[in-house]
């Protein structure tokens, strides 16, 4: 039976008018220039308004060349309902003025299966915009080329959790016809929202907001998400998406580390292949120097010889206003694009 998730956000934080949102869309799209490319396999995109955002996340959707691709995981965090734990859309469909996107089903039912996901009701899924704000575009993107999606909320994850998921979803990368969608906004900035950091040696106080925010986004590009977690404890930038992001972080490095890798030990002749099965951690050597030594170079192997390298990029950074004074406030919106790295 269909059950559908309206599109609960049109008509306030962007048009509720077919024509007109297709044409804003198209207008951005084209206002950025991007060429398309089939090696980007997944973005980072703002959430808010479209007033707002809609021209920086031109930068992350217009890099997408549809034609391979049939899947899209949609990654948002929670901003209303409260979860330790990540939450599977239980709507068939979700609605847009420009066109529906349908559920994967078939993928919900995989990752149901694993029992580290919790469902939300149409309730919670329709309250939150970060997924929701996504979707216009995805849908403007994908005309002509069908498309299932995978809404996943992400809730306020320990860093344990963030590698757990990361690994769960890390499979999907390798397929060319999956893409990664992962929805955040970064600094909001002001009294409103109880964050006031500021580092005079920047001068103006929005530059001090634009050089925090530049130094989170050289870390995600990094796609070290240890470090990226050190960032937030260190300077608690008030990214919405931290979560999404640090998961799709795990993703990213973890894509090629799913396969197991089996190395003989043939330290003499009367000594048998051992087997090291590096995803799940299971080993058994003769000798604790040799394991670490081949364990070391085998890691190496891999770090240069995977099959999918995911490289994340970003190609535009925005302002919601330029704050001068304690009075005023902003919200950041940064785009990239996460491209297969040859």
């Amino acid at each position: 039976m269909e059950k559908i998730r309206r599109a609960s956000h049109a008509g306030s934080w962007y048009t509720d008018n077919p024509n007109k949102l297709s044409e804003e869309l198209d207008g951005w799209i084209r206002a950025a220039g991007l060429p398309k490319s089939s090696d980007v396999r997944g973005v980072i995109a703002p959430h808010a308004g479209y007033s707002y955002s809609g021209r920086a996340a031109a930068y992350a959707f217009g890099n997408i060349d549809p034609t391979n691709i049939t899947r899209v995981f949609l990654l948002g965090p929670s901003h209303h309902y409260y979860t330790p734990k990540c939450s599977l859309s239980t709507a068939t469909v979700y609605k847009t003025p420009i066109g529906d996107l349908p559920i994967d089903l078939e993928v919900i039912e995989e990752l149901k299966a694993t029992g580290k996901f919790e469902l939300m009701n149409l309730r919670v899924d329709e309250a939150e915009h970060s997924m929701e704000m996504h979707l216009p575009y995805l849908s403007k993107v994908f005309e002509g080329h069908p498309v299932k999606i995978i809404p996943i909320l992400v809730g306020a994850l320990s860093a344990e959790n963030e590698a757990m998921y990361g690994k769960l979803l890390a499979k999907y990368v390798d397929d060319p016809h999956n893409f990664f969608s992962v929805s955040s906004d970064f600094c909001h900035w002001g009294s409103r929202f109880n964050y006031m950091y500021y580092d005079k040696k920047y001068g103006a106080i929005h530059k001090s907001i634009e050089a925090l925010d530049k130094m989170g986004m050289d870390i995600i590009e990094t796609g070290d998400a240890d470090a990226f977690k050190q960032y937030l404890s260190e300077y608690d930038n008030t990214i919405c998406g931290r979560h999404p992001i640090s998961v799709f972080l795990h993703v990213s490095v973890l894509s090629f580390l799913e396969s197991q890798v089996f190395i003989p030990f043939n330290n003499n002749k009367n000594c048998p292949n051992y087997l090291l099965n590096i995803q799940n951690g299971t080993f058994e050597f003769p000798d604790f120097l040799l394991m670490v030594v081949r364990l070391c170079w085998s890691i190496f192997q891999m770090l240069s010889n995977s099959s999918t390298k995911i490289k994340i990029k970003f190609l535009r950074y925005e302002q919601s206003s330029q704050c001068k004074s304690t009075r005023d406030s902003s919200v950041s919106y940064a785009s990239a694009a996460a491209k297969v790295d040859a």
